[in-house]
């Protein structure tokens, strides 16, 4: 394995790369160069390279379901090939990540146009941390020439929300920063909250930021509706059979740098939200119920359940 998937590994741990998208790409890319850097000889050695890679990338990050969708079905499009010789191997991963990317980036155009639609002049969105497909939702509405306005949590304890402030502004947008716990006071003056995700589940649950929930919990309060932003492509297949997706929990350190001897710290990186808060999905199927997530997925990108299927071949689906 190269040192390149090990640089990005550890790129994506230390949260140099953010937003689950971001992650994704720097994974897709790491395998780009793997397979142009390869010194192995035989396809066995090529593909123990890869699957050595996907574990270390998947290992960096728990809670990031687009990434390992991602790497699976890149690494399954060599598996499935018929080609022996690493060169024409290295070629299968390049134009893998390409046609994936190409994926990524339509359905980035597709929800986009689609959540536009959702906003009206004169509106004030509230958002919370940073998702890039939240953003470039926000910038076509704006060149729509619609007027609205965005209120961003700051989304401690890495303080995502400043990115998503300085977008906003760059686009023009009239922009308001607050504290996480200012929400419940401003969130009246919002007509719709719009938030990303990095995982989605079988059920229709959402998993994202630290402190989403919280926020769906106050729009339902304050009846104001609750879109979740994201790609099916983060659908979690792990789900149907069963399983929890892990919640990552990073370091103390970035709450509190020398805290008091003996303080317990817990820095849980995202939470879940019940579809019951959400208003609903705006994905590259449209905007749908979150209920029917894992039927619209199924349709759309089978893939993503026959590949899970195949490798955990003993599981109950």
């Amino acid at each position: 394995m190269t040192q390149t998937a090990r640089v990005a590994a550890d790129r994506i741990r230390r949260l140099e790369v953010q937003g689950a998208r971001n992650v994704a790409i720097t994974a897709i890319k790491a395998l780009e160069a793997l397979a142009k850097e390869t010194t192995a000889e035989t396809r066995e050695e090529f593909l123990r390279e890869l699957e050595e890679a996907r574990d270390l990338l998947f290992e960096s990050r728990t809670t990031e379901p687009l990434m390992r969708n991602a790497v699976r079905w890149i690494i399954s499009q060599v598996e499935s090939s018929g080609e022996r010789q690493t060169t024409a191997l290295a070629k299968r991963v390049s134009s893998a990540a390409t046609l994936f990317l190409k994926e990524l980036d339509a359905s980035k155009d597709c929800i986009a146009e689609i959540g536009a639609k959702r906003i009206r002049d004169g509106m004030v969105i509230l958002t919370h941390c940073h998702s890039s497909t939240v953003t470039y939702l926000l910038s076509r509405a704006k060149k729509e020439d619609k007027t609205f306005e965005v209120i961003c949590t700051e989304t401690r304890p890495v303080f995502q929300g400043r990115i998503t402030a300085k977008e906003m502004l760059e686009l023009g947008v009239k922009t308001t920063f607050i504290v996480d716990s200012a929400a419940r006071s401003l969130i009246r003056n919002a007509d719709l909250v719009l938030v990303g995700a990095d995982a989605i589940t079988s059920e229709g649950n959402v998993i994202n930021k630290i402190g989403t929930s919280t926020i769906a919990l106050l729009a339902h309060e304050a009846r104001k509706p609750f879109y979740v932003v994201a790609e099916l492509l983060k659908f979690d297949p792990a789900t149907v059979c069963g399983e929890y997706e892990q919640i990552e929990e990073r370091s103390p350190d970035e709450v509190w740098k020398n805290a008091p001897e003996k303080l317990l710290i817990r820095n849980p990186a995202f939470d879940i939200t019940r579809r019951d808060f959400i208003h609903g999905v705006i994905c590259e199927e449209g905007v749908i119920p979150p209920h029917a997530v894992a039927e619209v997925t199924r349709r759309r990108y089978p893939w993503i359940f026959k590949q899970h299927s195949a490798r955990f071949s003993n599981a109950c689906c």
